[in-house]
């Protein structure tokens, strides 16, 4: 039986589109028709909102999973959108964060979690934290392939150098199969120099090391506006700029991972 490919969004800085790429990545994916299964990894919770799930609400979230208290089956919210299944966070994940320090095998415990579920997907996604801490860390242990948003910013392409080094060291000590997806350029401000110039400057430096997405993202405050109304930019602009360029990521990853 085939297992589900892995994939997990990550950048440890911030503001990068993490979350609104995880989240269109997955609902794209699931209606290519693949069955999917969205794991949300930031004590911020912010994935629910996206499906008008408040997530403060939540009596079991991915933080009870982690701590061993129940399994991943139990926390997953089933057809959040066709083919969409969603297992959500919120703000108690940032204590089992600390409390993961002290256990054995901490580095592990997403991939064990996620064990019993690999089978029952085509695609997991991971929405890794805005940090390259333990869930960070579990994700890319846990994940066969990872997808790396980044503003169009002078720190956040160092910021990405310094996640490629996690990733190589993660490569050489805990999972080998660990494959660089690319890099997608987030909340692009297409009229400014500097963006161009961070884009260009992107393509120099690690375009020998990974892809870089030809399509950017551009920035859009209908996307704060689609996060308010609980569902995607694919409902309430189908046709902005940043609706076709998730659609265009999406085809690119579903062909690069089969």
């Amino acid at each position: 039986m085939q297992s589900a490919r892995v994939i997990a969004v990550a950048n440890q800085k911030g503001g990068s589109g993490k979350t609104t790429t995880s989240v269109h990545l997955a609902v794209g994916l699931a209606e290519l028709g693949y069955s999917t299964l969205l794991v949300d990894l930031d004590p911020q919770g912010h994935v629910a909102e996206n499906f008008a799930i408040p997530a403060e609400s939540l009596r079991h979230e991915i933080s009870d999973v982690l701590a061993g208290e129940k399994r991943i089956t139990d926390v997953i919210i089933p057809h959040v959108r066709p083919n969409l299944d969603l297992a959500p966070s919120n703000i108690r994940l940032s204590d089992m964060e600390l409390t993961l320090v002290s256990v054995r095998f901490r580095e592990h415990k997403l991939k064990r979690a996620l064990e019993p579920v690999v089978s029952r997907y085509d695609y997991l996604i991971l929405d890794c934290p805005p940090n390259l801490g333990l869930l960070t860390v579990n994700a890319l242990i846990a994940a066969k392939y990872v997808l790396i948003p980044m503003t169009s910013e002078y720190l956040s392409m160092l910021g990405v150098s310094l996640l490629l080094k996690t990733i190589r060291a993660i490569n050489s000590e805990a999972n080998p199969d660990l494959a660089i997806l690319g890099v997608l350029h987030t909340r692009y401000k297409a009229r400014t120099l500097h963006a161009r110039e961070v884009i260009a400057r992107t393509k120099d430096e690690l375009g020998s090391m990974v892809r870089v997405y030809e399509t950017p993202v551009h920035e859009s405050t209908r996307f704060a506006e689609a996060t308010g109304q609980g569902t995607t930019i694919f409902d309430v602009a189908p046709d902005l700029q940043g609706a076709v360029a998730y659609r265009e990521l999406t085809k690119e990853v579903a062909d690069a991972t089969h």
